[in-house]
């Protein structure tokens, strides 16, 4: 039997190729206005597998624009009522269904304290929609697995195509046109020996730096929700500042690495913890001692990092059947959550 999940998976491509389709026009006019609007600041509003593509997409923009990133905290607004001060400042809040109150609050406060607020949204007509000043349909289409995929991975390429028509850069904006295809090689990888080894496993370390943080974010969450994994995904710096002292024998530990800049940095904590003995499964050929995945190389390190998560959400519907739940449906959750 296939799941919704695992279908989905397989629309990520054709969903990223049907994005940059109908939404070019809005994408294009919202960086040209993020252009003109020139802000000091850029925050972002988003909860979960939301916020982790906001989190991307944080690294994205002070890579390319050199200018600061924050998340507001939704709460600021649907419980604090606090007024805020965002003269010369852009916002982008994130969500699948654009309903959740405190999204839709804290968006709506975004704007009224002065910043251009840009809502991608996989769901039109919705408040969050209502709410933004330019709303961008990221046009994932039907999700139903309660995980997030296509939506994930869609909400980043809104934010990537939106970030290249306001920097000018044209390397990125061929990688953006080259994803459709990048993300349909990435499905063809195989990391099956992943699930092996963590079909019986209590814990997990999922490292990265930069944008692919942001990937080890929602990876870890994905462990958590479909899996019923405790997993942790740390800075590949940071883990050295005490998580790594649980690291012993056969602990296994997903190194995410892209070409980028930070690659070197870490292989060299993945090779480390190999020295550890522990079980260790990275996308880099620079790291020793560990298993190294398959990956896409696209030719530009944000799409490099993004095409990365694809394998990983083929492994861990894999994994989450190979422990016996149904991805699907993971306990306690819902598709759409109402939080204040």
């Amino acid at each position: 039997m296939t799941t919704a999940m695992r279908q989905e998976i397989d629309e990520i491509p054709e969903a990223a190729a049907r994005l940059l389709d109908v939404s070019a026009r809005s994408l294009d006019a919202a960086g040209a206005r993020m252009k003109a609007v020139d802000p000091a600041v850029l925050v972002t509003v988003a909860r979960g597998s939301s916020d982790h593509a906001a989190y991307f997409l944080k690294y994205a923009v002070e890579l390319q624009m050199g200018i600061p990133v924050a998340s507001l905290g939704p709460s600021l607004a649907s419980i604090y009522d606090a007024p805020l001060k965002l003269d010369r400042a852009a916002s982008i809040s994130i969500s699948q269904s654009g309903a959740s109150p405190d999204i839709v609050a804290m968006t709506q406060a975004a704007k009224a304290g002065g910043a251009y607020a840009v809502a991608l949204v996989n769901t039109l007509p919705s408040k969050l929609a209502e709410a933004a000043s330019a709303a961008i349909d990221i046009a994932a289409g039907p999700e139903i697995a309660v995980a997030a995929t296509k939506s994930y991975v869609n909400s980043i390429v809104a934010g990537l195509a939106m970030l290249a028509a306001w920097s000018g850069d044209k390397a990125l904006q061929r990688a953006v046109k080259a994803l459709p295809e990048d993300l349909n090689r990435a499905l063809a990888l195989d990391w099956s020996e992943v699930v092996e080894t963590l079909a019986d496993a209590t814990s997990l370390y999922v490292l990265g730096r930069g944008p692919v943080l942001a990937i080890a974010a929602e990876a870890a969450l994905k462990c958590k929700e479909t899996c019923e994994l405790h997993a942790e995904a740390y800075s590949s710096a940071e883990v050295l500042h005490g998580p790594v002292s649980l690291v012993a024998k056969d602990f296994p530990i997903i190194a995410f690495a892209a070409r980028d800049k930070a690659e070197a940095s870490t292989a060299e904590i993945a090779s480390r913890m190999a020295a550890k003995n522990a079980r260790i499964f990275t996308t880099s050929a620079r790291a020793s001692g560990g298993k190294i995945l398959p990956f896409v190389e696209t030719g530009h390190p944000l799409t490099d990092a993004l095409a990365l998560i694809v394998p990983y959400y083929g492994m861990v519907e894999a994994l989450s059947r190979r422990r016996g739940f149904n991805p699907d449906k993971p306990a306690a959750l819902s598709k759409v959550t109402q939080t204040r």
